[in-house]
């Protein structure tokens, strides 16, 4: 355990907040495994500030296997925190600090078994993923895929290290994140109707998006394994407007879909289509100049049952009897990069120490155990590719 607080003591330190740079904590990574003498690649953004990491241990063939996990944190306000955020604090059996728990504790473990890796006579490569920016719409992770499917060497499985408490979960629903902008006519409060309001413009919206929420829950797959058991849609901000007595020219709603079958994102965003076009149809009555525009923020597939693949099956072997429950399937309804990895044709489980209920949290924390029970998981994987 010793190496993996260093690792994670390294890795919570460089606080990689989504949309910001994380070259530092990418620089450190990567001189770390280059030093034990792993092959490693990166894919950046357009800014240049963020970027992903690959690194290899082990022969360039195909039928290795991918560990993965997000380098970026969700936003800490230290005022609310019972200590540093971005520093490993240890209290009773739990390391806390942000992105101990999602996802740092995982990649520490990874980092800490690296050198035994690098010591053994790998028959197949083992990978080590380290992505940027996957909390607002796994936007890095694609880069890294189609630069590992340009150059290879093509993986049997992936296991994404989100926290799942060590269980195995098989399938999740898909994700999809939005940005409206509705675009109005300023003018002086006085007179609202010489005008056009983009923020209650923007209110019919999402109050027609909670209508088409409403549907959605009455569309129950019978078949569906995830709670809750229907797509979802969420509202979760709403800007705009200058002052009480100015008519808003501007406003912009994140808002998300969650989907629980494969391929229903189309059907859904159909309708949402549809709401949008009369919201226009009004808007450029009012004032052609007036309308509205929704962006694609984050686009992930959910990751279908595979029960039989690759992934699967060697995580039941990595997961064996001594860890409890871990080796039932699992659903989640959360989204992960595992999606994308299977979309890339590479099967993927998510499997991870600690509870995704304390990530996102004020005093975020893993447990000590959990992370003692992945080494356990990932010391079996390097028996596995030794073989």
């Amino acid at each position: 355990m010793a190496a993996v607080r260093r690792h994670l003591d390294a890795l919570v330190a460089e606080p990689t907040i989504t949309g910001t740079p994380n070259l530092g904590l990418i620089d450190q990574v990567d001189r770390f495994l280059s030093g034990l003498g792993a092959a490693t690649r990166r894919t950046l953004d357009v800014s240049g500030t963020r970027a992903n990491l690959l690194a290899t241990i082990g022969p360039q063939v195909d039928g290795g296997v991918v560990l993965s996990g997000h380098t970026d944190v969700v936003p800490a306000d230290a005022s609310q925190w019972s200590s540093d955020p971005f520093r490993v604090d240890e209290r009773n059996g739990r390391l806390y600090g942000r992105g101990t728990v999602d996802m740092k504790g995982f990649l520490a473990c990874a980092l800490a078994l690296a050198p035994s890796f690098a010591a053994r006579e790998l028959a197949r490569p083992l990978h080590l993923a380290f992505t940027f920016d996957e909390e607002v719409g796994c936007l890095g992770a694609p880069l890294l895929l189609d630069d590992l499917l340009s150059h290879g060497p093509r993986p049997a499985a992936a296991i994404v290290g989100e926290p799942t408490s060590l269980a195995m979960v098989h399938a999740h629903k898909g994700c999809f994140e939005f940005t409206t902008t509705v675009t109005g006519v300023a003018g002086h409060g006085s007179a609202p109707d010489a005008a056009v309001n983009a923020v209650e413009a923007g209110a019919r919206y999402v109050v027609a998006l909670r209508d088409l929420a409403d549907q959605l829950r009455a569309e129950v797959p019978s078949d569906s394994p995830f709670d809750p058991p229907h797509s979802t849609i969420n509202v979760g901000a709403v800007r705009g407007g200058t002052a009480r007595n100015v008519v808003a020219d501007r406003c912009l709603i994140d808002w998300e879909l969650r989907t629980v079958r494969p391929g229903e994102v189309d059907h859904v965003l159909s309708r949402v289509g549809a709401i949008e076009a009369d919201l226009a149809a009004q808007l450029r009555a009012a004032d052609p100049s007036a309308g509205l525009d929704t962006h694609t923020v984050g686009a992930v597939e959910g990751l279908a049952p595979e029960p039989g693949s690759a992934a699967v099956t060697l995580t039941r072997e990595l997961l064996g009897d001594d860890l409890g429950d871990g080796t039932r399937l699992q659903v989640a309804a959360f989204s992960t990069e595992a999606g994308l990895f299977q979309a890339a044709g590479i099967p993927a489980v998510v499997c991870g120490p600690g509870s995704i209920d304390t990530a996102h949290r004020v005093d975020e924390y893993v447990e000590v155990a959990q992370l003692e029970a992945c080494l356990t998981l990932l010391e079996r994987l390097g028996a596995h590719l030794t073989a």
